[in-house]
């Protein structure tokens, strides 16, 4: 008698039953391989490859548990995975349902630290060129923080005692769980906007790596270094490094410190000011007595002695200068006599009276004075006047005489 021959399956029911079998063998598992293959959906869902040197599984990640990831995944990535196998009938597949994921020999957090810190810094925002000085006096200050917190006691406590002239302004935020990074990274903001703040404080007091988390967060990174104000941050203990800490202008181990790195101390001040008046009376006194003692040394040379030795020289001078200008203006004088009487003498020459002195007249018009030289100026009855040498007759025309005829 032949062998019963079992029935044959349907692809579908065959990779149904696989699929059960797997499910129901495989529905919590952990392993450990490393990323590759490592691709973004669009959806935000996640899908990667483990392997190690001997095999490999598909793995992905749904958009859900990809987002409460504290760390980036990345190809080369040594991952514990925590899911369960799940068929993919269309295409005859199997693939891990990754639920959680921690990289291998490091903490999640301290993983995702790291990673955000090489991706800042390649960045340049530790860059040391980039941090702003505290300004020395400033008239008004920030707090970012818990407005309940301890932290904020301290701070204000510090701030009041060593430099009581400074406007304080806090800003609450919360400063641990899931909304406190996007809240502080608004705080932050805020604060550069309030008028004449000159200084934002951001922090907290100490707590587990969990409870300072939200200053790792690369949100509340980006919002400090965008502030147009320098921010001082103050996260944790002295122990503490956060990602705010290498990315503030400036870090404080504890708020305490924040505080005093802010604002000056006062009686320090006002000791510094007293010496720079003890310092600028004692220099001012030597300043004196040296003047003094110049003028001194000045007054004793012979210039001050006899001053008029000054001018001897000039006056000697002057007195040159006087005698060789009268001997000039007395020899222009003499020549411009000489000038004068050749002149006159030739104006004597030609005068009219030199020729009455050789017994010649002149007549002129009794009225109008007109000098009368022809005939026909002459008017019978008219009065006429006769310029002699020693003087003037006066007379009238009777009768006009042309000359004579020549025979």
């Amino acid at each position: 008698m032949e062998p019963q021959q079992p029935q044959p399956l349907s692809i579908s029911e065959l990779t149904r039953q696989i699929r059960d079998l797997l499910q129901a063998n495989f529905d919590q598992v952990v392993c450990v391989g490393e990323i590759s293959n490592l691709v973004r959906a669009r959806s935000g869902h996640v899908y990667f490859t483990l392997k190690d040197d001997q095999a490999q599984i598909s793995a992905v990640m749904w958009k859900t548990r990809a987002q409460r990831l504290r760390f980036e995944p990345r190809d080369g990535l040594q991952l514990v995975a925590v899911g369960s196998i799940e068929v993919y009938p269309p295409r005859g597949s199997y693939q891990l349902i990754v639920e959680q994921a921690f990289p291998q020999g490091i903490g999640p957090l301290e993983l995702a630290f790291r990673q955000l810190q090489e991706k800042l810094g390649a960045e340049g925002l530790f860059d040391p060129a980039r941090k702003r000085p505290m300004p020395e006096y400033p008239t008004r200050l920030a707090l970012v923080t818990s407005a309940t917190g301890a932290a904020v006691r301290d701070m204000l406590q510090v701030l009041t005692r060593r430099w009581p002239l400074t406007d304080l302004v806090i800003v609450p935020v919360p400063v641990q769980g899931p909304q406190a990074a996007p809240r502080i990274a608004q705080g932050l903001a805020d604060a550069a906007r309030i008028p004449g703040v000159e200084v934002i404080i951001t922090g907290r007091g100490g707590g587990s790596l969990e409870d300072l988390w939200p200053f790792n967060e690369e949100v509340v990174a980006r919002a400090i270094a965008a502030s147009p104000v320098p921010v001082i941050s103050a996260v944790g203990h002295e122990i503490d490094v956060s990602i705010a800490d290498l990315v503030a202008d400036q870090r404080a181990l504890t708020p305490t410190e924040a505080a005093e790195f802010a604002v000056p101390h006062l009686p320090e001040v006002l000791s510094r000011l007293h010496e720079l008046q003890r310092n600028m009376d004692k220099y001012l006194r030597l300043q004196t007595q040296q003047a003094r003692r110049w003028l001194e040394l000045i007054s004793q040379r012979r210039l001050f002695q006899k001053p008029r030795e000054l001018f001897s020289r000039q006056r000697r001078e002057l007195d040159e200068i006087e005698q060789l200008l009268t001997t000039l203006v007395q020899q222009r004088v003499l020549q411009s006599r000489q000038e004068i009487q050749t002149v006159s003498a030739r104006l004597e020459a030609l005068s009219p009276l030199r020729v009455l002195a050789r017994g010649y007249t002149i007549t002129q018009d009794a009225e109008t004075g007109e000098m009368l030289r022809r005939l026909d100026q002459i008017r019978i009855r008219q009065q006429i006047r006769t310029r002699l040498e020693d003087g003037e007759i006066l007379s009238e025309v009777l009768a006009r005489v042309p000359p004579a005829e020549p025979a």
